[in-house]
């Protein structure tokens, strides 16, 4: 993938709520013109066009003015990386798409993502290069407090396992916890390419397992879905159970290089072939089109 210029009733009632939802979304209809908002229900993603829209129950595409290179949110926060001006910015919005804050960026926009509880917002940039599989390229993470205002603009600067990071580290693809101090990332250092587990308040991160790369914690906190790279240097999206390690891969047999989405406690969605996707998190079942011409989900 290239950028370039670039959750009560019942658990049952909530999945089978959920499930519906991402059924409804595969029925196609064209954008309007209509007031957009992250409170949901419905789901967020970046059209063909770069812009931001709402998808919602019945179908319909909901067009904001805002063009994004990659766009998520959660609990009424969004992130929307984009161009302004011929330069990059991380802009964060509130749930009527009003800006709150807005931060330039380092680099070509390529992951942004929100806590579920909105407070926290992330972001990852490519500074050299424009694919984790086009040879040499160089990455910038960082994570912003909304509530507080307290920014760690260069995931480099955390710790990895009490030292400092090795100068070759690169640090991408973050996902939050429900603390909103945990975080996941991937790190690639010395040809290897690791899940950490990161101390937003101390600055720190320590190695959990190789080879995952682009994680995506699932609501309940136990598991996170990823790209794993196979032998070819395709990537196949698979789930990590945290407790035991064990690994499954999912239904989606094309590669996806893709921050993957919890649509729901049970479904996986993501960017594949101009569309957005949904597949069992427990490896059954077959890949299903939630969204054509899209990108870039975010359940709401």
């Amino acid at each position: 993938m290239k950028w370039r210029i670039l959750v009560a009733l019942t658990a049952t009632v909530v999945l089978a709520g959920a499930a519906l939802g991402y059924v409804w979304f595969t029925r196609p209809a064209p954008a309007t013109a209509a007031t957009v908002s992250l409170a949901g229900p419905g789901l967020l993603v970046r059209s063909a066009d770069g812009v931001l829209a709402v998808v919602g129950p019945d179908g319909s595409r909901r067009a904001s003015a805002l063009h994004c290179a990659r766009v998520y949110a959660a609990h009424g926060t969004g992130v929307c990386l984009r161009e302004d001006l011929g330069s990059y910015t991380v802009t964060i919005l509130d749930a009527d798409l009003s800006v709150t804050r807005s931060l330039p960026l380092n680099g070509l926009p390529n992951r942004a993502r929100v806590s579920g509880s909105g407070r926290m917002a992330s972001w990852t940039t490519f500074v050299t290069g424009d694919s984790y599989n086009g040879g040499q390229f160089a990455t910038r993470s960082g994570i912003l407090d909304t509530v507080t205002g307290t920014l760690a603009g260069n995931l480099e600067n955390f710790t990895v396992g009490g030292a400092k990071p090795n100068l070759d580290a690169n640090f991408w693809g973050i996902t939050f916890a429900a603390d909103d101090n945990t975080f996941y990332a991937t790190m690639s250092t010395d040809g290897h390419r690791y899940l950490m587990k990161g101390d937003f308040a101390a600055r720190a991160m320590q190695r959990v397992k190789e080879n995952v790369e682009c994680p995506s914690l699932s609501p309940d906190g136990t598991r996170v879905a990823y790209k794993r790279m196979l032998p070819d240097r395709t990537w196949r999206l698979t789930v990590l159970d945290l407790a035991s390690l064990a690994e499954t891969p999912l239904a989606e047999t094309r590669s996806v290089d893709d921050q993957a989405a919890w649509l729901d406690a049970s479904t996986v969605g993501y960017g594949v072939d101009k569309g957005v996707w949904s597949v069992p998190a427990d490896g059954s079942g077959a890949p299903r089109l939630v969204a054509a011409d899209a990108g870039s989900p975010a359940a709401l």
